[in-house]
This record gives C-alpha cells, sequence and structure tokens, in this order.
C-alpha cells in the first residue's frame, strides 16, 4: 500500500471590503444603507421605505424653484448678541460655529423666484441651523418679504422646518417674533395675498404656534414631526400616553389641522396647480 502525501491549498482570507461612509448612509426609517448619489437624485427620499430626510433650505429651493428664477434678498442680515448670552457656549460663539456649519448667515432663506412659471416670494426654514429656531432675524426677514409679497402682489410661500421654538439665546425679542410674523400675514389676508404653508420634519415650538398654521393652505410632507411641546414633554405634563403617530403629518391632517399631505416628488406639481387655480 502506498501512502500519498496530500498536497494542502493554502488560501488567504479574504481581504475585508471597505465601504466609504461618505457614499452610504443608513435610512432612519427602514434601516437600510442607501447610495448617497442615489438618495439625492430622489430628492433625499429613501427609495425603499419613503422615508423624508431632512431638507437644507438650498436643496428646498432647488426642489422647487424653476431653475435660475430664485433671487435672495437680504442676504446679510445677521443675528447679535443682545443678552450677552452666556452658557457652556456664548451666543456669538454659536452663531459662529452654525455659519461656518451650515455656509448660512441665519436659519431663513427669502427671496422671489418662479415655479412652473408663476412669481412668488419665498421663505425657507433651515433646521441645520440652530434647528431653525425663530431668533429676531428670523422674524424679520419673513415680515419683510410678507411686506413684499404685499406691494407687489405675489403669492406668497412657506416652508417650515424648525424644531428649537423661540430661540432662547434672545430671550423675549425673540418671542415676539411669533407676533411679528402673525401681524404680517394678517395684513396679507387684508390684502388678497394667497399664503401657501408648507410642514416639514420638524415643524415645532414658535413656528408652529406663529405662520406655520396660519396659511389659507396648509400642507405637509408624509410623517413629519409637528406640534408646540414634543410628545415625550407632553407626556411628562399630563401623565398620560399619547396615542400612536400623536403629531405626525397623518394624525394632524385625520383631525382636520393641516389640508393635505403631499410627497416630496409630488409637491411642485401641486403647487404649480394651486398657483393656476389663484391666477385664474
Amino acid at each position: 500500500m502506498i501512502f500519498r502525501k496530500k498536497k494542502y491549498i493554502e488560501i488567504s482570507p479574504k481581504e475585508k471590503v471597505e465601504i466609504k461612509k461618505e457614499l452610504w448612509l443608513k435610512c432612519d426609517g427602514c434601516g437600510k444603507l442607501i447610495y448617497v448619489k442615489k438618495l439625492l437624485e430622489n430628492l433625499k427620499v429613501c427609495p425603499e421605505c419613503n422615508y423624508h430626510f431632512r431638507m437644507t433650505g438650498i436643496e428646498r429651493i432647488n426642489s422647487l424653484v424653476d431653475e435660475g428664477t430664485f433671487v435672495e434678498k437680504w442676504k446679510n442680515l445677521e443675528s447679535v448678541d443682545p443678552l450677552n448670552f452666556v452658557g457652556p457656549k456664548t451666543y456669538k460663539e454659536k452663531l459662529e460655529e452654525e455659519k461656518k456649519k451650515t455656509n448660512l448667515k441665519e436659519a431663513i432663506i427669502v427671496g422671489t423666484g418662479k415655479i412652473g412659471g408663476f412669481s412668488v416670494s419665498l421663505s425657507v426654514l433651515d433646521s441645520h441651523f440652530i434647528m431653525g429656531s425663530m431668533g429676531s432675524v428670523v422674524g424679520e426677514k419673513f415680515a419683510r418679504i410678507g411686506e413684499f409679497a404685499i406691494e407687489n402682489g405675489l403669492p406668497f410661500i412657506s416652508i417650515s422646518a424648525g424644531g428649537g421654538g423661540a430661540r432662547m439665546y434672545e430671550g423675549v425679542i425673540s418671542l415676539m417674533q411669533m407676533a411679528k410674523t402673525s401681524a404680517v400675514i394678517g395684513k396679507m389676508k387684508k390684502a388678497g395675498i394667497l399664503y401657501i404653508s408648507i410642514l416639514t420634519d420638524p415643524t415645532m415650538g414658535g413656528v408652529a404656534a406663529s405662520f406655520a398654521f396660519l396659511g389659507d393652505i396648509i400642507i405637509a410632507e408624509p410623517k413629519a414631526l409637528i406640534g408646540f411641546a414634543g410628545p415625550r414633554v407632553i407626556e411628562q405634563t399630563i401623565k398620560q400616553k399619547l396615542p400612536p403617530g400623536f403629531q405626525t403629518s397623518e394624525f394632524l391632517y385625520e383631525h382636520g389641522l393641516i389640508d393635505m399631505i403631499v410627497e416630496r416628488k409630488d409637491l411642485k406639481e401641486r403647487i404649480v396647480k394651486i398657483l393656476r387655480i389663484f391666477h385664474s
């Protein structure tokens, strides 16, 4: 009997494939990995579960306004520190940090443009700048573009994305912006200016308690968080469990607080239809 020496082939372990984190993003809705380029092409909506990611103010404008028609106004208005606020960071330090992070000077962008060929005035909050909270400059720019809409007879479209409410760094000066923005909307209504309010995730606090809910037509994106205080705060206050889906677009629609829920891909078309009816 002949014994043959067995030959063993050495197999090296497979090299670990590195996934570049900047190219992929985990969906907060379904948990699946999404190719970032594909997500951006889909207006930041998950192609698997339809979860609507938050957009920047510029992305909002680009998704709605006809290319090359948007003209920003009062871009250089900046907040000051009226209270010399000091916390873990000073207000001045916080503002500088946010400016570098977002490349914005404030949490709001206002201007004019065309949507489907119709001229409009536009106000867009960006939740990436101090959570889209409402300070003196946010209120001032909103009021100015509202006055501009009245003077020029332009429909006014507001896109809310503020989860920070009134900005605590400015105290009562921030709180008074709720009345200021509401007052200009009252003037628009008297002048017959169409006001479309679009609620996105999140629309909370002073923003929800003022201009966001004063629209002639109120539109919300799917599953957006909308309300005044957060669900956790409410539960702790009333000592009760809130119903499922509380403070979502769907819950508010069912209870008659908003007029319609429109997916992001259909939003421009829906606005154009409303503007066409208004101009007919």
